[in-house]
């Protein structure tokens, strides 16, 4: 499978959420736009159905090793952070902002100097707290680069 944006919601589609209300999602991606944090790291973030397409445009202030230019492990796990964080923010029917519990962050590929995409899923959401699963890649989908999994407290 092709990473592009081929891999995942379509560029300028207007398909709605089915399982979200459409205000949630807009609400999220206002709040992206004005992060500061997402600006810095051009953090771009498309949603179609229930899922999240996240794209961590390259550059070069993200390279971590000069030498075999690789992308940074914090910011990969930061982009993870992020699109996980997103991803439970619109599945939760929660006002606040989901806070994060616990978070691990498996390096298995080199991050090239090119393109991150990432996509986050729910593996599990009660009342209170929600698990979560979120993987990135560069060329291709079937081989990430990193996978995050993380607990987050929801609610209350």
């Amino acid at each position: 499978m092709s990473a592009g944006p081929d891999a995942g919601p379509a560029e300028g589609s207007d398909e709605r959420p089915r399982d979200l209300p459409h205000d949630r999602a807009a609400a999220l991606l206002g709040v992206i736009a004005r992060s500061p944090f997402a600006q810095l790291m051009g953090l771009q973030i498309k949603i179609a159905g229930d899922e999240i397409l996240a794209t961590l445009p390259f550059d070069e202030k993200l390279i971590g090793n000069h030498v075999i230019r690789a992308l940074h492990g914090g910011a990969i796990a930061s982009f993870l952070e992020l699109t996980a964080t997103a991803r439970v923010h619109l599945a939760a029917d929660q006002p606040r902002q989901p806070k994060i519990i616990d978070i691990t962050v498996d390096y298995l590929r080199q991050g090239k100097a090119e393109n991150l995409y990432a996509t986050a899923r729910i593996v599990k959401l009660g009342r209170r707290m929600a698990s979560v699963h979120a993987e990135a890649w560069q060329q291709e989908r079937a081989k990430p680069v990193s996978v995050l999994t993380a607990h987050f407290l929801i609610g209350g």
